[in-house]
């Protein structure tokens, strides 16, 4: 028998089931498929919300918690694991002049480094910008990490604290008798036992709680990128315009991304997306039309209303959590996420005020 059996092997699951190791409880985890393969390894890294203004300030709790505090923790993974997650503190260069004020109202409200900056310091900041405006937003505290590689260092340190880790097992039914979660069972019809059991599945979240009569509005909202094979450092910032983004890895690669597409569980690319996504980057960085074009590819996010997401015991269900619906800001929003998930299970005092994140009596909270 488990303590805590956590569904679902993406970011928001990893980082659940390592903080409940770390502090002692026995944990599994469970997956559909491979760890990490699904939104997590589809998306860009960035750890910031994009205009982050435009955030609840539920959304901006979580994430000002976490950011100070990445580059510590991908030493922590690499040190747990042998596999770096390549934080880089790269910064972000927002060109979208006619934020300006909504930004620097959110800076001074959240006690955050943003800056304005003219057209000289732009071309300073990213020299192969192609035209640049009067003046930008730069946020220098913001970093990236390398999804792929981020998943991957974050099962190495579920597999050297003993985690259990089930893959290719879906979870086909929760056990619940009188009124509290007592485990799940998986594919086959195996049976496995827990105190508590966490709901982490992403943009499948929903499907589990319906068997319960829960109607939850997590959904997948599709996203697609393109990759570009450049030279290392030939791009150093992250750059943001018309919400599109590009961010340069370590090896010279440059993600351009995303788009945003309702279009249920289907995570086929498509030309239009393509034609999309390659205008905006080399719009941006002209020099991006004579780099090799590697590669093209979807995700699925687990998107919600206001984009905050569920953390917290689903009323009327003793011992069921949620983790879950953290739509585009994933891997920002992840560690608090996890910490105030474990905060809630363990007893503990809450990390941020817990409120926003409950699920509601009833059902999770309306739009």
């Amino acid at each position: 028998m488990y303590e805590v059996i956590i569904i679902g092997g993406g970011l928001l699951g990893m980082l659940s089931a390592r903080e409940l190791a770390r502090a002692g409880c026995r944990v599994a985890l469970f997956d559909r498929g491979q760890t990490g393969r699904e939104s997590t390894w589809a998306g860009g890294g960035i750890l910031s919300p994009l205009y982050p203004w435009r955030f609840d300030d539920a959304v901006n709790a979580l994430a000002r918690w976490g950011q100070p505090r990445y580059a510590a923790f991908a030493g922590q993974l690499k040190q747990e694991s042998g596999i770096d997650p390549e934080y880089e503190p790269s910064g972000l260069l927002i060109l979208d002049c006619d934020e300006r004020e909504a930004a620097l109202t959110w800076a001074r409200r959240w006690e955050a480094d943003v800056q304005l900056v003219g057209a000289g310091a732009i071309r300073e900041l990213e020299p192969r910008l192609g035209s640049v405006p009067a003046e930008a937003l730069w946020l220098p505290e913001v970093g990236q990490l390398r999804n792929p590689r981020l998943a991957r260092a974050a099962r190495g340190s579920l597999d050297a604290l003993g985690v259990a880790v089930y893959e290719q097992q879906p979870v086909e039914e929760l056990l619940i008798e009188a009124g509290r979660c007592r485990g799940v069972v998986s594919s086959g019809g195996t049976t496995f036992h827990a105190e508590q059991v966490v709901i982490a599945g992403g943009a499948w979240s929903a499907g589990l709680l319906e068997t319960l009569g829960i109607a939850l509005p997590v959904r997948p909202v599709r996203g697609q990128m393109i990759l570009y094979r450049g030279e290392p450092g030939a791009l150093r910032r992250i750059v943001l315009s018309q919400d599109r983004y590009i961010i340069p890895r370590r090896d010279g690669r440059v993600l351009v991304g995303s788009t945003i597409e309702e279009v249920g569980f289907d995570k086929s690319t498509t030309d239009e997306a393509l034609a999309t996504l390659r205008e905006a980057g080399e719009q941006l960085v002209p020099a991006l039309a004579e780099w090799p074009l590697e590669h093209q590819w979807a995700g699925l996010r687990p998107g919600s209303p206001h984009g905050i997401p569920y953390i917290g015991e689903v009323p009327g269900v003793a011992g069921l959590y949620l983790n879950t619906g953290h739509f585009r800001n994933g891997v920002v929003l992840g560690l608090a996420s996890a910490r105030l998930l474990s905060d809630l299970m363990l007893g503990r005092e809450p990390t941020v005020p817990p409120a926003p994140y409950q699920p509601a009596a009833g059902g999770p909270r309306d739009e």
